[in-house]
């Protein structure tokens, strides 16, 4: 796609956010099924859902200005998913705490993706005076920084001590 202007690259972004989308959920599944922590099994789960929604947003924020969402792969998302499926479902952790910690670290990277992809779409949007969808990047990326904050209190509170 040919960025003529703003609204251009804004469409852009949202089809990245939807490809990324995409791709973390499926390896945040694994993840929740790799932790061994209870607390932490449940937040994954949690994070598939709220990136769900991300990704059935970013759809219709696509489509409602008549783009294909699926359009654009990620290749920001994709490393990052590369990287965890090699750090975390290698033969690297034979401990189940330090493993814990390691997919905490993992999916907070990938987080913090969408965070930046989420506030760049806001951002646009609000420039373009697209309010509706500037309204639903803000939703997204106030539910991603709840995300991120209790993943933090997750590792900071038990799992980080566990594992050293």
């Amino acid at each position: 796609m040919a960025n003529d202007d703003l609204k251009d690259l804004y469409l852009e972004q949202v089809q990245d956010m939807h490809s990324a989308c995409r791709q973390s959920e499926a390896v945040t599944r694994k993840l929740a099924e790799a932790a061994t922590d209870s607390e932490l099994k449940a937040a994954l789960e949690r994070g598939v859902d709220g990136i769900q929604r991300g990704r059935d947003t970013m759809a219709q924020l696509a489509a409602a200005h008549g783009a294909d969402p699926a359009a654009r792969h990620s290749a920001g998302m994709e490393g990052l998913v590369a990287e965890t499926e090699k750090e975390i479902f290698g033969e690297r952790f034979t401990d189940g705490d330090t493993r814990d910690a390691a997919i905490i670290a993992a999916y907070q990277l990938m987080a913090h993706y969408a965070i930046a992809g989420y506030g760049t779409i806001r951002a646009f949007a609000r420039r373009l005076g697209l309010d509706e969808d500037a309204g639903a990047a803000q939703t997204c990326l106030d539910k991603s920084y709840d995300g991120d904050r209790a993943f933090t209190e997750i590792a900071t509170g038990h799992v980080n001590r566990d594992a050293a």
